[in-house]
């Protein structure tokens, strides 16, 4: 082969003022695009920041629920975790579906080794643990990776009342004081700050628990009547991942993704996902959150 012209070398590129935050979901995919990475994505781009994503499993779903679930192999989401973070510089992740105990595993040991390379990104973990049904999602192995290895890496957890009681070894909270209690109670298995969302109990509006260093602080939203709550938990989790890089703190930036999260929640009626298909009988599914309710007009289909 012929000599050509000497290549540049290579010089580290830096950010300039304004540019978008970069943000990772580590997460399951979910075809109907209401949940998983696919909620994730669209949540990034609406609050103004870049998204990265890392796929832990796939997924056969609808609105209407999960059908099947094939994990990624633990050695390409290493694979995937190493690649990305040799090159991308990431503000902040946030880890959903884990699927088994192995990537569990896989997930905490790079997150570890990032860690004590130097600056680490934001971590919120959201631990997706039981199913708005009530079915426990992962097996007890895989409950005990997640608690004892990714939690206290995380920055931020967010799990329901069902989720937070699965952690602790609890019943779910039944008000408001148990699910604060139980915010706090987070604090003691590594998490820094605990986000208890009290979504499941039944109260004019719809309060969250964030437990931090300094206590626990009540943080309450309008609840909207709708059925169409499908990626809920995916949608909040990663509104505060993207968020709080351009925040003083994990509060404010709580308080502006249950922001975000409401106006999407407002906005879900008007999308028409689920129950448009060919299977037969009365609609039974969740529809997904309007994600893009502060965007562009929407094409006409």
């Amino acid at each position: 082969m012929g000599s050509g012209p000497a290549l540049p070398d290579v010089v580290a590129r830096t950010r300039p003022p304004g540019h978008p935050v970069v943000a990772l979901t580590i997460a399951g995919s979910d075809p109907s695009g209401g949940a998983g990475i696919q909620a994730d994505l669209k949540t990034f781009a609406a609050l103004g920041g870049y998204g990265c994503a890392v796929l832990t499993g796939l997924t056969a779903q609808s609105t209407t629920g999960v059908t099947r679930v094939l994990p990624v192999p633990a050695e390409m989401v290493t694979a995937q975790l190493e690649t990305l973070f040799a090159d991308v510089a990431v503000d902040a992740v946030k880890i959903g579906m884990t699927t088994d105990a192995v990537v569990a595993r896989a997930i905490a040991a790079v997150l570890r080794e990032l860690r004590s390379a130097g600056p680490a990104p934001y971590v919120v973990l959201d631990p997706v643990m039981v199913s708005t049904s009530g079915h426990r999602l992962l097996e007890a192995d895989a409950e005990a990776v997640l608690r004892d290895e990714l939690l206290p890496l995380a920055d931020l957890v967010t799990p329901n009342l069902p989720e937070a009681a699965v952690l602790l070894g609890a019943e779910p909270a039944g008000d408001d004081t148990e699910a604060a209690d139980q915010a706090h109670l987070l604090l003691k298995l590594g998490a820094r700050f605990a986000l208890v969302k009290g979504g499941h109990l039944d109260s004019a509006e719809s309060v969250d628990h964030l437990a931090g260093p300094d206590g626990v602080v009540a943080l309450a939203a309008p609840r909207i009547p709708t059925r169409n709550t499908h990626g809920t938990g995916c949608t909040l989790s990663s509104a505060c991942a993207v968020l709080r890089p351009g925040h003083d703190g994990w509060e404010p930036a709580v308080r502006a993704a249950k922001d975000y999260l409401t106006g999407a929640l407002r906005a879900a009626d008007d999308l028409v996902i689920g129950g448009t298909g060919t299977a037969r009988g009365p609609w039974s599914g969740h529809g997904p959150v309007d994600h893009g309710f502060a965007g562009a007009a929407r094409t006409v289909g």
